[in-house]
């Protein structure tokens, strides 16, 4: 007997008249996507209504068909929506499921549905409307995203603080000048996903299996209904390629590494021994042993799934780098990698917008890390060049001055005068006005410098291109 219903299910595969036996059940399990696919229920039917129509519109399938479809295809959504919806590993895959009931529910106009096309240019549609739904996602968190920053940003477009490079003190920039680097990161990204949604909006649908389709169908029509930019042009292509795909997932690991970036640096900053700034409790957890502890998880775990991103843009790269035309089963796996990407990356976006609007900034420490390092000795070379003294010649003096103030234990601002001019004759009274924090910040006052009147001019423009 279950020898008898394996048999009659497997009868109902949409291929199942070429085999003499049916699928293992070991098989069955290996192959089927339906339970990750599943979640292109809605592009699905969303294609599917749009195939239909333009099948009535062509005379290819009657006025009553499509009503049953558009009813039945209606019904179902419903079902799914609702979580009524029973899926099937018998049915492999979403494609298939949708189309069983939807014959169950509607009869011989079910099976009509299918003229014209194939789900290997079935999925690639439904792949690129749902991942066209997840760029718009991520754009709008983006910008949530870059308005949390542009708003820290302001508040702190004048507060002083160490910029490092190799992680020593630098030069003074200000913490909205800092800020505003990441922003600049985002919109970059931005720019990006919105370059990349381009490659994404074209219609594969009407490729069929691989080579078209001897129906007289109007892919421009489809292309239109589904609010697509045009159609792919090549039907060998547009079933078989993922690049659109590779592309998304380029970006996204982009994206995280900035956000990675910046968690690397929220974590240093949090530090006690560096002590700039504080995370909101709801971002961070306790220890199981150690009571005192306040550990900086959300941007820990980003700096981690920056690795579950890049992952899975290398099995993206890997899984077409073998395959030869057109579509294999390989694409297949094209989804997981894929679907998981934008999870992770609109998650992310979504809790570190609301995680920047929790930094409490510690600007007094900031302030006083600046007396570490010399973070002035830049602004005395460039005194000494404005009063006529060579760079190169400029370097030397004030990196004996910086060896006597290391010596004595001091910054350059508290060796005296007399003591200066030991170094350089051409130093004055008024080096005391360029070895100040404010002073160094201010002299900066170009666009892109970190002079506090620049760094409210670029937030200001930023607000702007965000409208």
């Amino acid at each position: 007997m279950a020898d008898q219903q394996s048999n009659r299910d497997d009868a109902s595969k949409a291929w199942s008249g070429r085999f003499s036996e049916p699928v293992s059940a070991l098989v069955m399990r290996y192959t089927a996507s339906v339970f990750f696919d599943q979640r292109m229920a809605a592009q699905d039917i969303r294609g599917s209504l749009a195939h239909a129509k333009m099948l009535a519109r062509q005379g290819i399938i009657g006025t009553d068909d499509l009503a049953d479809i558009e009813r039945g295809l209606g019904q179902i959504r419903d079902e799914i929506e609702r979580g009524e919806f029973a899926w099937s590993l018998q049915d492999e895959d979403v494609h298939l499921n949708i189309e069983k009931r939807l014959t169950a529910l509607i009869g011989d106009a079910g099976k009509r549905l299918h003229t014209g096309r194939s789900r290997n240019d079935q999925v690639a549609t439904d792949i690129r409307l749902w991942l066209r739904d997840a760029i718009d996602q991520i754009l709008a968190l983006l910008t949530d995203y870059q308005r949390a920053l542009l708003d820290l940003a302001e508040t702190h477009a004048a507060t002083p603080l160490p910029g490092f490079t190799h992680l020593q003190v630098a030069q003074p920039v200000t913490f909205g000048h800092h800020l505003m680097a990441y922003y600049e990161m985002s919109r970059r990204d931005a720019e990006r996903f919105a370059d990349c949604r381009k490659r994404v909006n074209r219609l594969p649908l009407g490729a069929a299996a691989l080579a078209g389709t001897s129906f007289p169908i109007d892919r421009e029509f489809v292309a239109r209904e589904l609010e697509f930019d045009g159609v792919c042009e090549n039907s060998l292509d547009a079933v078989s390629d993922r690049d659109f795909a590779i592309e998304f997932c380029a970006d996204a690991a982009l994206l995280m590494i900035h956000l990675s970036r910046f968690s690397e640096e929220l974590i240093l900053w949090m530090s006690p021994r560096v002590g700039f700034i504080d995370l909101a409790d709801r971002f961070c957890t306790g220890s199981s042993i150690m009571p005192q502890k306040k550990n900086p998880d959300v941007p820990e775990l980003v700096r981690g799934k920056t690795g579950r991103v890049n992952g899975s843009l290398i099995s993206l790269l890997t899984l077409m780098k073998g395959q030869p035309l057109a579509y294999n089963k390989d694409n297949q796996e094209d989804k997981e990698p894929l679907f998981d990407t934008a999870d992770t990356l609109i998650d992310t976006l979504r809790i570190y917008a609301d995680m920047i609007t929790g930094i409490r900034v510690k600007a007094d420490a900031m302030r006083d890390a600046l007396s570490q390092g010399f973070a002035t000795a830049t602004d005395l070379a460039d005194y000494l060049v404005k009063k006529g003294l060579p760079f190169r010649d400029a370097h030397e003096v004030v990196a004996r001055a910086v060896r006597s103030a290391e010596e004595r234990g001091c910054d350059l601002p508290d060796l005296p005068l007399p003591d200066l001019r030991n170094f350089s004759e051409l130093i004055d009274e008024d080096i005391y006005q360029v070895l100040t924090v404010e002073g160094a910040l201010d002299s900066r006052n170009h666009i892109g410098g970190t002079a506090p009147a620049q760094v409210r001019a670029a937030i200001a423009r930023a607000r702007a291109a965000l409208g």
